[in-house]
């Protein structure tokens, strides 16, 4: 075993120092970073080639995010219809079994905006592939999806949840280099 002369914990012998760091949990690394809300000031209309812009800086478009509950937003994404949006207020939270506080609003023609105020639920509505909202013997498959302030409802998203499973893996190979390098790496 390796000596460690700074804060780092020690690393095996040969063991690569990517894979030294804490391992997050699945809920740990969907976790938004606490921010205090904090109000904003007014910014200074600025004009490109005539046209007016706003310019902000990652610090305020995080700080908006707290400002607006987005941290645990999802969006629900309906492809082949879906009951109006007064009747998603009700069944959203009863049948993908809300536990804390909710709004639920219009995003675009097929989309919805969820904001939860827990990380249970937010953490519950991306974990399940699709929830089946029904209403009057018709069932309406909602995809969640994480939002992000660069959503656009006209492209599909580029991210997504996987669950891997090893089953029968022996306990020895749940260190993430054992799982994470090829053999085939030159």
């Amino acid at each position: 075993m390796a000596i460690s002369t700074g804060c780092q914990p020690p690393t095996e012998v040969g063991q690569p120092a990517l894979f030294a760091k804490p391992v997050m949990s699945y809920a740990g690394l969907l976790k938004p970073t606490a921010i205090s809300v904090k109000p904003l000031s007014l910014k200074p209309i600025s004009y490109l080639h005539g046209e007016p812009r706003v310019m902000w800086e990652q610090d305020e478009i995080d700080q908006m995010i707290v400002n607006e509950n987005l941290e645990y937003a999802v969006v629900g994404k309906f492809s082949y219809g879906w009951p109006n949006i007064q009747d998603l207020r009700k069944l959203i939270p009863k049948q993908c079994e809300l536990k804390g506080e909710y709004k639920i609003g219009f995003l675009s023609n097929r989309h919805v905006l969820i904001r939860e105020t827990l990380l249970g639920d937010y953490v519950h509505l991306l974990s399940k592939p699709t929830f089946y909202i029904t209403q009057r013997n018709w069932s309406f498959p909602m995809r969640t999806l994480k939002w992000d302030p660069m959503f656009d409802p006209e492209e599909e998203t580029t991210t997504t949840i996987a669950w891997i499973s090893f089953p029968s893996l022996p306990p020895n190979f749940y260190k993430g280099i054992s799982i994470f390098i090829s053999s085939g790496s030159g």
